[in-house]
């Protein structure tokens, strides 16, 4: 008996060179819709699947393959008692199916989709093939990938056959097709009440590429893409430079978060996911130059993130020092020209968008997951504390300053003047210790400037060691139950502090 290859794509990549391949390998094919018009066209010997089941496609095509003549011949083991039911009921053997699904994911991600349009791409029979394909593997090879189909092709044209491990690999590739598939529709479906999801929260994520490896080299790693509709960094188009590193990735977004809080032109800098200068301006030059000066030595071998056009001049002073990545929305001609340069320097092109949604952190045997911080903080909510009230232009540097401390890891303290990061505190075991750290940076500059603080101050002193280095206006959540302390000391040395109600903590 001939051996037979159910195919049903959705995906018609090379099916027809396929098809021709398997043909003149023998195979007998069936095929339904879509795909059989497409192989009849092309002069391929090809039957109906309702030819088989001996029952017309119904209810506009919702119903063609779920038939036992179909997933009888699929999931037959090859043995004699199943030989046997066979024979019975008039079902022949199926070898192969090459299914690949409606396309939901595309659907959904088209800005006019209705509802209706939505369910009715949900694929039924599809899945159901691919599962009890992958289910049988010893017995039937399933393929999902159109790339699969030349090695499947050689192996049956070479040996006859596809191997076992060949075999048992399309079956996990299968069922991660059919689970990826179900999870963009479980997340397509889930209500949209504020919540983050029901008893089980299913993630899907689709290859960009292999990283030449994770963190540090001895660590595999990967790039995958958010299968649910929604812009973001896999999503940037590279126009110069390697791959991403893992590194670079993780940089790149805290960088791309942070920029995406400004509407004046902005430059931020970031090193080891924190910002190391950030900067305000009347044009993006003066920004970089103001962010890269904030910090210099920590800016060598970082990430740049701007929320402007890239220009000639920008270019020009960018390409001086080493970098590793430049993201923008977009880039002259002339500034790509300098930039390219510099062959390793990675440049990124991308909407600016504000982050939202939720994000994921491992832990052993799990995950947590939150919404990301999108709290939009406006100064004028805050409560001034002190007898003392900031100023306008300090409270100018309070609201840059908070903005900028939500992106800095805990305990956090971000010291600012005339739109400019003169020294940022990150991931410190104290908050006075932190403090220290941001207010030696440029402590020559610190006279007149402001302090934003992540979360409360749970004693006087990082009021008192403020002062010290001239620290005239502050901005923290409050809540401490020592918010008296810091309140007294604050009025004490003439400082003026407001409390946002909000905290950062960024871990």
């Amino acid at each position: 008996m001939m051996p037979r290859a159910l195919i049903s794509v959705s995906d018609k990549t090379a099916i027809t060179e396929f098809a021709k391949g398997l043909e003149k390998l023998g195979w007998e094919l069936i095929s339904t819709g879509g795909t059989y018009e497409t192989l009849q066209k092309e002069g391929i010997k090809v039957t109906k699947v309702a030819e088989i089941t001996a029952f017309p496609e119904i209810l506009g095509g919702r119903v063609k393959t779920l038939h036992p003549r179909i997933h009888g011949g699929i999931l037959a083991k090859r043995t004699p008692e199943h030989f046997a039911e066979l024979k019975a009921h008039d079902i022949d053997l199926i070898d192969m199916v090459v299914v690949n699904l409606y396309p939901f994911r595309q659907t959904i991600s088209k800005p006019d989709v209705t509802h209706d349009e939505a369910i009715e791409n949900i694929d039924i029979g599809g899945p159901s093939m691919i599962r009890a394909a992958a289910k049988n593997y010893r017995d039937v090879i399933v393929v999902v990938k159109p790339e699969r189909y030349s090695q499947i092709f050689f192996e049956l044209q070479d040996k006859g056959s596809v191997s076992q491990e060949t075999r048992l690999r399309l079956a996990w590739e299968a069922f991660s097709h059919t689970a990826a598939y179900d999870a963009v529709i479980s997340s397509y479906l889930a209500p949209a009440d504020g919540k983050l999801g029901g008893e089980n929260l299913i993630l899907a994520g689709e290859k960009v590429y292999e990283l030449r490896y994770g963190e540090n080299p001895h660590q595999q790693a990967a790039f995958y893409r958010n299968m649910m509709p929604g812009l973001g960094l896999p999503d940037a188009q590279q126009l110069n430079g390697k791959e991403l590193s893992y590194n670079n990735i993780i940089d790149t977004q805290a960088a791309w978060s942070l920029v995406g809080e400004f509407a004046e032109p902005a430059c931020v800098i970031v090193k080891h996911t924190n910002p190391c200068g950030v900067a305000i301006a009347e044009n993006l030059k003066t920004a970089y130059e103001k962010a890269f000066a904030a910090d210099s030595l920590s800016a060598y071998g970082g990430i740049i993130a701007l929320n402007r056009t890239v220009d000639e001049e920008t270019a020009a002073l960018i390409a001086k020092p080493f970098m590793e990545v430049v993201i923008a929305p977009d880039f002259e001609e002339k500034a790509l020209e300098i930039l390219r340069v510099k062959s390793n320097l990675r440049l990124l092109k991308m909407p600016v968008t504000k982050t939202s949604g939720l994000e994921y952190k491992s832990v052993a045997g799990g995950f947590v997951v939150q919404e990301i911080d999108a709290d939009d903080f406006k100064i004028a909510e805050a409560k001034t504390v002190t007898n003392a009230a900031p100023d306008e232009e300090q409270i100018k540097d309070l609201q840059f300053a908070w903005k900028i401390v939500k992106h800095v890891k805990s305990n956090a303290i971000v010291i600012v003047k005339d739109g400019v990061t003169i020294g940022i505190g990150a991931g410190q075991m104290n908050r006075v210790g932190a403090a220290e750290i941001a207010l030696k940076n440029k402590e020559e500059l610190s006279k007149g400037a402001v302090m934003a603080s992540d979360a409360f101050f749970p004693f006087g002193d990082t009021v008192e060691l403020a002062a010290r280095y001239g620290i005239k206006a502050i901005i923290q959540p409050g809540g401490s139950v020592r918010d008296d302390e810091s309140i007294e000391a604050c009025n004490k040395l003439g400082i003026a502090m407001i409390f946002t109600g909000v905290r950062h903590f960024k871990h």
